[in-house]
């Protein structure tokens, strides 16, 4: 078996103190040995407009980690067909290191509930284990995966900062500061981004 990893996907637009928490809960409190913050040229499920470029939010996710031995960037899906889904970055990933890693997904329990809408999900957990981090959540929602062997709850920190909510504050003039690791707040402030 290679070294356990957890692939931790997201846009990432911009890293916050959030991410930064659970992935670090992720390669400290769990059996992972590493997590790779996949930064997403674009989902399905979210439109682009938004998004600042690629190599943007690959720096700031690379300011953020890089004091963190076991936290890594990854731009594996930049070059991958899009949109980008799960199961063929995993295959791609697996192509190229599978005898040297053995790949996990992380998400938190609202993407859970929607897991059996991802393609080809049923060989996604044949094939990798997920674990899972708590999300605050009014609907209890999707049951099927309760009991799932390949499904790992993660006792992590709430975390409920967004990415969204620190854009839309930063342009109405707010300090965001505390809820960016330094670096990134630097990087994002010396690009004067999210600002209109």
């Amino acid at each position: 078996m290679g070294k356990k990893v957890g692939l931790y996907f997201g846009t990432f637009n911009p890293i916050h103190i959030g991410h930064l928490a659970i992935a670090n809960h992720m390669a400290e409190f769990s059996d992972l040995e590493e997590v790779w913050l996949v930064i997403t040229p674009r989902s399905p499920f979210k439109t682009k407009n938004t998004l600042l470029e690629d190599h943007h939010r690959y720096q700031m996710v690379y300011e953020a980690t890089k004091e963190y031995d076991r936290l890594r960037p990854s731009k594996v899906e930049f070059n991958l067909p899009q949109p980008n889904y799960t199961i063929h970055t995993l295959a791609h990933l697996f192509e190229k290191y599978g005898d040297t890693y053995e790949f996990s997904l992380i998400m938190g329990e609202d993407n859970l509930k929607g897991f059996h809408k991802w393609k080809n999900y049923k060989e996604i957990l044949e094939n990798h284990h997920i674990y899972v981090y708590p999300r605050i959540s009014k609907d209890t929602g999707e049951r099927q995966f309760e009991d799932h062997p390949k499904v790992h709850r993660v006792n992590a920190p709430i975390m409920e900062v967004s990415s969204t909510f620190i854009r839309n504050q930063h342009r109405a003039g707010k300090n965001i500061r505390a809820l960016l690791p330094d670096s990134v707040w630097k990087y994002l402030d010396e690009m004067n981004f999210y600002r209109n």
